[in-house]
């Protein structure tokens, strides 16, 4: 383990004050007659603790006092607080600060994150900050719009603005504290954390810092220098974004030709399920395939060998063979010009399992991943996998992969470390109908991984919205980087696995031990502007409703049901997390719906309908809200009951008779319409018109979700999941500085 040097408290001020973050006046003192010197110079009152490098926690121990008045006073604190001293404690001295008024507190702080480098963390300070836990952090480098969000985002966010004629903390002030943390961390790679607690914020909202601690690692140099060594050394190079030619990926998405490798009679053997959803898709490339005994599988002939294969026809073998025969299979997709290879085989360095080389000469200590690695970058072939799923382009009809689904076809493109999560995602498209151009599971991701497709699929133009999925990250910033790219350019919905406090630090400093692995992430998703979710559902949601919906331009949303209770936990469900609002409806908005709906409706929003729609109530009404310049969106609950009546007219022992036929037509027809007029006044009016209902998942076939899917819409199963999927939305929209 690395030697950590804890800097007393003095030091750490005055290595940050060299970055230009400035603290209340202060001076040292080694006995009590210094300490009383120091009290008048500063002027009371004073605030005195005992200091040293091995002392963290002082508050803990009674180590610091406030309060003190005058001289006696202080004389008396500095004898106390030196008798106080431990053998342990090593050099200590006296710290005599000038006492700084404010009930507001404010943690300041920096860790060094395993995987993306410095991290700010800024949240509720004081003693109680580990208790309070309200915290946000962001990867450095911070942007000064960064600060703000984090600001806003705190669970005591209202304690640091105006509060009970208190004015609200000075963020430029705030902000010269946090520029002078991050420049620190960026030029000393050997700090491995800092803390500022508290920064008291003053009833006229100055942020003032009061306390510092600074924790470096292998470092025996005083404290204002650098060292000469290698950690010690800014990092400022780029990542490589992107770092794979086009063409591999055009290869693997969009293949001439699709060889499998290792073509197989079994129904249960991969070689055999993979060429029969390649051939079922509809794939209308060449499609070849080997076996060793050349037996027919499926009606395709095999060959023996790839080397007995035509050259220049086919761009991607799709491996389902033994990991000890890949290396010679990548060489010989390279003698024949096949581009690209997808490899299922396990077997690598997910199991630590180590296949024997099928060639002497191999570099000593190369795993088999590696040597894997090297021989498709000698051969100049992309490598997707090993330990992959398979590979969906439905623009080419391709269905390259060892399970299903074969999705519809759209706009959402996934990319994801888990080969079920890709599953997941393609079996909510065809359940929804909301389409798929690109998946791909990237297994072990030896040589391509999530970072890379992400990247290549936001310059893709079959994609509208990127979906992924990833655990464990490899290197952050290059994750970071292709995530920035992304997002401005298109929609990034992202899930994490693993997001759970067991990857919490162990720190001396409360900064430390408020960063957690989750916590960061979640912090890079902010600042980056990428949608995270918290399950498949959420992710599916957002990314469906990117695809087939209009950005909206606020956060003002009108909802319209046709039952109250269905509004009512909508309502709760949007107002929970603060980004979306219930839209303030205007006199003029009011006035219309009075003329269109019973006396007893709600007058209000959610409007509901109170059960009095006759046949053009509901057009009319979403027309209303719709085209007010009061509204952002509309969210339309209920849809598909009348339908839901005629199915059960249907299937009843008196139908066609009675007038049944009549009254089902009818009531399909207008679920039907009102279907097509949401989706035609989102187009028209270019708002988001969400509809919810749980008839989309209990009865597919029911004519309102029919038609929503038939137009190329997402029917959301309830009003909660489609204002949660809003608010995604608006905050890419926002982020992106499409919304207000």
């Amino acid at each position: 383990m690395a030697h950590r040097l804890t800097l007393s408290e003095h030091d750490s001020k005055k290595l940050l004050a060299t970055y230009g973050a400035s603290f209340a006046a202060e001076a040292t003192a080694q006995d009590a007659t210094a300490a009383v010197q120091a009290a008048a110079t500063i002027g009371y009152p004073v605030v005195m603790k005992l200091v040293g490098e091995r002392l963290a926690h002082k508050s803990e121990r009674g180590l610091v006092r406030l309060g003190i008045a005058d001289d006696a006073s202080a004389a008396h604190t500095a004898r106390e607080l030196l008798a106080a001293r431990r053998d342990d404690d090593g050099d200590v001295s006296l710290l005599v600060a000038e006492q700084i008024e404010g009930s507001r507190e404010l943690l300041l702080g920096l860790v060094r994150d395993p995987v993306f480098g410095p991290v700010v963390v800024l949240g509720a300070g004081g003693v109680t900050a580990e208790a309070i836990a309200d915290v946000q952090m962001r990867v450095a480098p911070l942007h000064r719009s960064d600060l703000d969000d984090m600001l806003d985002a705190l669970g005591t966010s209202r304690l640091y603005g105006a509060f009970r004629g208190k004015r609200p903390v000075d963020r430029v002030a705030l902000w010269n504290l946090v520029e002078a943390v991050q420049s620190l961390a960026m030029d000393r790679t050997d700090l491995s954390s800092v803390d500022i607690n508290p920064v008291i914020v003053t009833d006229d909202g100055r942020p003032i810092a009061v306390d510092a601690l600074i924790e470096l690692r292998g470092s025996t140099t005083s404290p204002g220098t650098q060292t000469s060594g290698e950690a010690n050394t800014p990092q400022t190079n780029e990542p490589e974004v992107p770092r794979h030619d086009d063409s591999g990926f055009d290869a693997l998405f969009s293949p001439r030709g699709v060889v499998v490798v290792g073509a197989s009679t079994h129904p249960g053997k991969f070689g055999f399920v993979s060429l029969h959803n390649l051939l079922v898709g509809g794939y209308r490339g060449e499609i070849a395939a080997t076996n060793l005994s050349k037996e027919i599988v499926l009606g395709v002939p095999t060959v023996a060998a790839i080397t007995d294969l035509t050259s220049n026809t086919y761009d991607l073998a799709f491996f389902c063979t033994p990991a000890s025969v890949n290396e010679q299979l990548i060489r010989d997709c390279a003698e024949r010009g096949i581009r690209a290879v997808f490899v299922t085989s396990a077997g690598y360095d997910e199991s630590g399992s180590e296949p024997a080389p099928v060639q002497t000469g191999e570099s000593v200590g190369e795993s088999a991943q590696e040597r894997l690695v090297r021989v498709a970058r000698e051969c100049g072939v992309f490598l997707a996998g090993p330990n992959g799923q398979g590979v969906v382009s439905t623009p080419s009809s391709l269905c390259a992969q060892i399970v299903a689904p074969y999705p519809p076809a759209g706009s959402i493109s996934i990319a994801s470390q888990s080969g079920n999560f890709v599953s997941s995602f393609m079996n909510l498209s065809r359940a929804t109908g909301v389409g798929v151009a690109r998946a791909v599971s990237a297994g072990n991701a030896a040589a391509v991984d999530v970072a890379d497709y992400v990247e290549w699929m936001s310059r893709d133009s079959a994609t509208a919205v990127v979906l992924s999925y990833i655990e464990g990250v490899d290197d952050g910033k290059r994750l970071r980087r292709a995530l920035e790219v992304a997002v401005s350019r298109k929609p990034v919905v992202l899930m994490k696995g693993g997001a759970s406090e067991a990857g919490a630090r162990a720190a001396s400093s409360h900064t430390g031990a408020l960063a957690s692995d989750d916590a960061v992430f979640e912090g890079l998703c902010r600042q980056l502007g990428v949608v995270r979710a918290r399950d498949v559902e959420e992710a599916f949601d957002a990314a469906a409703l990117f695809a087939t919906s209009p950005l909206p331009k606020g956060n003002r949303v009108a909802i319209l049901t046709t039952a109250g209770g269905w509004g009512v936990v909508t309502s709760d469900a949007l107002s929970a997390d603060g980004v979306l609002s219930l839209a303030m409806l205007s006199d003029d908005v009011m006035h219309r719906l009075d003329s269109l709906l019973p006396a007893r409706w709600s007058r209000n929003n959610p409007v509901d309908c109170a059960g009095g729609e006759t046949r053009d109530t509901i057009p009319a009404v979403l027309e209303v809200l719709a085209s007010s310049s009061d509204v952002d969106a509309v969210v339309y609950l209920g849809i598909g009951i009348q339908s839901n009546q005629a199915r059960l007219m249907r299937e009843g022992g008196f139908f066609p008779d009675h007038g049944l036929a009549r009254i089902v037509e009818y009531h399909e027809r207008q679920d039907e319409r009102f279907a097509t007029v949401a989706h035609e006044l989102s187009r028209t009016h270019q708002k988001p018109v969400l509809i919810a209902t749980e008839l989309s998942l209990a009865d597919s076939n029911n004519a309102g979700p029919r038609t929503v899917r038939s137009l190329g819409g997402m029917c959301f199963s309830s009003g909660p999941r489609a204002v949660r999927a809003l608010a995604h939305v608006y905050r890419y929209a926002r982020f992106r500085g499409l919304a207000q």
